[in-house]
């Protein structure tokens, strides 16, 4: 036993020090299709790439000449024309055609090849409100500060799933880390919490946390007085939940010692198929239509003293 622990030790510390550049086979490139379509307002978007080896720093590259529509229940066709970025439906002033309760086909022909995936429009609850919280400065930052929470309701019935988006002056955030999915109004399916306010996590994973090179403090603390918080609720489809939590915990690693021993990297599902069911070609990527909730709050002075007021009266 000692013997082993004296390995580990050793590995630990010793094993990183000689850099290594390993040779890998040439990976299969892959069809990717980035799809998420909603019922806002505007022009809808679909991306097709191919992937990338494993080391390459570049980005990856459009596929041009494919055929890309959607279909609905009722056979109507809507044509997604090829531009500079990307499949791209409608203009700024479009209304979506897409419908809550409504079931969609996304078809892509590329090179004569012919990928499908189907998705259906959930209904979405509203955000009730955008509250803040009093924090005094601690450890993570040099002046106090404010935590945001949302609220809202999952709508009654098992299986609802939602991803919940967050700004923060208009800037999304958008690290691993701050992926917000929920199953009802919790994490996970199980959780018998079906109609429910959503769980206080779920409510305060909208704060952004930037933590400096050294992990010890924040760059900026999550809200102060003048920023605004802009909140969506997407209704998902269980498949696209299971999609995302496995995007999360693919991505959402830590660096060091633990990295060793975490799950090794592998393409995470996908509800998308070739037509063709004997090739080798497969894609990877999803397709989802979301209908969308959405409510923006400023902490404004009166709001913060309000908050401020409230929490001293706590302690």
């Amino acid at each position: 036993m000692k013997k082993i622990i004296l390995l580990i030790y050793s590995f630990a510390f010793f094993a990183c020090e000689n850099i290594i550049y390993p040779e890998l086979e040439p990976s299969l490139e892959l069809y990717v299709v980035d799809a998420w379509l909603n019922n806002l307002p505007g022009t809808q978007k679909i991306f097709v790439s191919k992937s990338s080896d494993y080391f390459s720093i570049a980005f990856p590259t459009l596929v041009s000449g494919a055929e890309v529509y959607v279909t609905d229940e009722d056979g109507n066709s809507f044509d997604f024309e090829e531009s500079d970025e990307g499949y791209v439906w409608g203009d700024s002033l479009s209304s979506s055609f897409l419908q809550v309760g409504a079931s969609y086909q996304l078809n892509i022909s590329v090179n004569g090849i012919q990928f499908i995936g189907t998705s259906e429009m959930n209904p979405v609850p509203p955000i009730d409100s955008i509250t803040f919280q009093y924090q005094e400065e601690d450890f993570f930052t040099t002046e106090d500060y404010y935590l945001a929470e949302f609220v809202a309701t999952d709508l009654i019935g098992v299986g609802n799933t939602y991803w919940i988006k967050a700004w923060k002056n208009g800037i999304y955030l958008n690290k691993p880390s701050e992926i917000n999915i929920a199953y009802d109004a919790g994490f996970s399916a199980g959780g018998n919490i079906d109609g429910q306010v959503f769980i206080q996590p779920i409510q305060e994973l909208i704060n952004p946390f930037d933590p400096d090179d050294a992990d010890e403090a924040l760059v900026e603390p999550p809200y102060l007085i003048g920023d605004t918080v802009y909140v969506e609720i997407h209704s998902i489809n269980e498949s696209a939940f299971y999609f995302l939590n496995e995007v999360k915990i693919q991505t959402d690693r830590q660096g060091g010692f633990g990295a060793l021993f975490a799950a090794p990297f592998s393409n995470v599902s996908t509800n998308l198929i070739n037509e063709d069911l004997n090739s080798e070609i497969h894609p990877v990527g999803f397709f989802n239509v979301s209908s969308i909730s959405s409510l923006e709050q400023v902490l404004t002075a009166e709001i913060a003293k309000k908050a401020q007021e409230e929490g001293e009266n706590k302690n």
